[in-house]
């Protein structure tokens, strides 16, 4: 594969080719020396058009961990401020000689417009609403160390799935590699379209969790909503949070997730994430030796 945009035209064995080699790369991870040549002398450019911790420094140490040039790019402080645009900021960015562009946007398809005027690799980081497949990749990894199969698991994403990435990316990852999804959400927050092969939804928190392998809460993106969606976050509290009540319903082996950042005690009890059910820092940790593997897929070709 060329680019990672999402996973439309990733067959199953890439998919587990990635997984495998993360793998690999967290055995690497564990060493004295945490660093191996693999892509020495490429050079890569983490080009985030929007905010992000977990993303943008877990693919700046993938990057480093494997011996890349990095080039951080801040649209705060770029010519972007003064009105360049999205195709002649990547334009003048490739003259540097850059073998792959890490794309975080706030608008949807805007991975797929960089890849239409640029002759790197391209990774969506994060695209508006419509995609982040690293982050799905590493949802699906830690399931795969917890479970060692994600063939049957039940997998219940919670809360504001209208404006998430993460769980679109979920969808269309997890049932690629035999799992099913239960989208659940107030009716206001959740896409019917969303439907298909392995993926459900429900407006129903207690037929989403029960008997779940896992629980991943999702965050209310309160900055990309107008009025209207929610009644009130007390309301969406009482009836969407995942909490030590809730997760009673799920497998007594369930496992909780969340792609942070938290709105701690909002979509999700404080204390439970703080649990020995939580994967939350499992899933930041192997942030770093997915993407260590999606770069060395890419970019050296292997797989």
């Amino acid at each position: 594969m060329k680019h990672l945009l999402d996973f439309q035209a990733w067959s199953k064995g890439s998919l587990e080719n990635i997984l495998e080699t993360a793998k690999v790369m967290a055995d690497v991870l564990e060493r004295p020396v945490k660093k191996v040549p693999a892509l020495q002398g490429y050079t890569i450019c983490t080009a985030f058009f929007e905010n992000s911790t977990r993303t943008r420094l877990s693919f700046e140490l993938a990057a480093r961990r494997m011996s890349a040039d990095v080039i951080t790019f801040n649209s705060a402080t770029s010519s972007t401020a003064k009105g360049e645009s999205l195709q002649d900021t990547i334009a003048t960015l490739e003259q540097m000689k850059i073998d792959c562009f890490i794309v975080r946007h706030e608008a949807s398809g805007a991975a797929h417009s960089v890849n239409k005027f640029s002759k790197a690799k391209i990774i969506n980081a994060g695209d508006g609403r419509r995609a982040h497949p690293t982050q799905a990749l590493l949802d699906a990894y830690t399931l795969l160390q917890r479970f060692g199969s994600l063939e049957g698991l039940e997998v219940a994403i919670v809360g504001d799935v209208r404006h998430s990435r993460v769980a679109r990316s979920n969808a269309e990852l997890l049932p690629k590699l035999g799992a099913k999804v239960r989208l659940c959400a107030p009716a206001t927050l959740l896409p019917k379209e969303l439907e298909g092969d392995g993926v459900s939804t429900t407006t129903s928190l207690e037929e989403a969790v029960s008997g779940a392998d896992a629980v991943m809460a999702l965050r209310l993106q309160l900055e990309r909503m107008n009025t209207g969606y929610i009644p009130s976050l007390e309301e969406y509290r009482s009836l969407y949070q995942i909490n030590a009540k809730t997760i009673q319903l799920a497998k007594e082996t369930a496992i909780v997730m969340h792609p942070g950042p938290m709105n701690r005690d909002l979509e999700i009890e404080g204390e439970l994430a703080d649990s020995s059910k939580s994967v939350i820092l499992e899933q930041v940790k192997n942030g770093v030796p997915v993407r260590m593997a999606v770069l060395y897929h890419l970019l050296v070709g292997k797989g």
